[in-house]
């Protein structure tokens, strides 16, 4: 069905729809999954599930060996459809029941599980989801756009126009934790990029806003729980 990791760019805005084969060793070894500000919509045969907004590493365990589609939404976006806050799903892998009723649930994925091409099945049924939810509040994702390009937490709260109090509130329901921890994680992302392209990692230490190459070393080991070099 699937074989390598795939991805392109979904017709629902901002998200990404992407593919992975089954994992044949049965540990999850490859399939380290690093924290990234989104929540996806995931199906695996028989099952639909949810992935959390991560606060670290995470690896699929000799359960969840695949294969995989899933629905990558851009940060913020996710709770609206599901009607559930980010910060209730935080770090955890949950059915779609739990959220929805199951006979629905049921229904859909055996729709997904027949489907000639299951993640564009996915794909449809992310946009219906997206069409019953209400709009996507546009002060999340001025929030999120701002520290994805590295402004400071107390400029972002200051450009949308709410108090520490009021962004680390809606921060939690609309990305599962505070704008502190979501733009470390951002950084993260920024810097892994920059490091994969081929930027030294004391230029990408300084060019994503790190004291220098050791403190790059040490948030790349609490958020990911590996060594910088061995993720690159």
């Amino acid at each position: 069905m699937f074989t390598d990791y795939a991805e392109r760019a979904s017709r629902l805005p901002g998200a990404v729809l992407w593919t992975k084969g089954a994992d044949r060793t049965g540990d999850g070894a490859g399939g380290l999954v690093l924290p990234d500000g989104c929540m996806d919509l995931l199906w695996t045969e028989g099952r639909l599930l949810v992935a959390g907004p991560d606060t670290r590493a995470f690896r699929p365990g000799p359960g969840l060996r695949g294969p995989w589609a899933g629905v990558r939404f851009r940060p913020g976006a996710a709770p609206a459809l599901l009607g559930v806050p980010a910060c209730a799903l935080r770090d955890q892998r949950v059915d779609l029941a739990d959220l929805r009723p199951g006979g629905e649930v049921r229904r859909l994925t055996g729709r997904i599980d027949a489907a000639p091409d299951p993640a564009a099945a996915l794909e449809r049924l992310a946009l219906r989801l997206a069409a019953e939810a209400q709009p996507e509040d546009p002060l999340v994702r001025a929030v999120a756009g701002a520290l994805a390009a590295g402004r400071s937490v107390a400029a972002t709260a200051e450009a949308v126009g709410l108090g520490a109090r009021q962004l680390h509130r809606r921060s939690l329901a609309a990305f599962g934790y505070g704008p502190k921890t979501l733009a470390r994680i951002l950084r993260l992302q920024r810097a892994l990029g920059l490091a994969r392209s081929g930027v030294p990692l004391a230029e990408t230490a300084a060019r994503t806003g790190y004291a220098d190459q050791a403190h790059l070393a040490r948030e790349v080991r609490e958020l990911a729980g590996q060594p910088v070099t061995a993720l690159l």
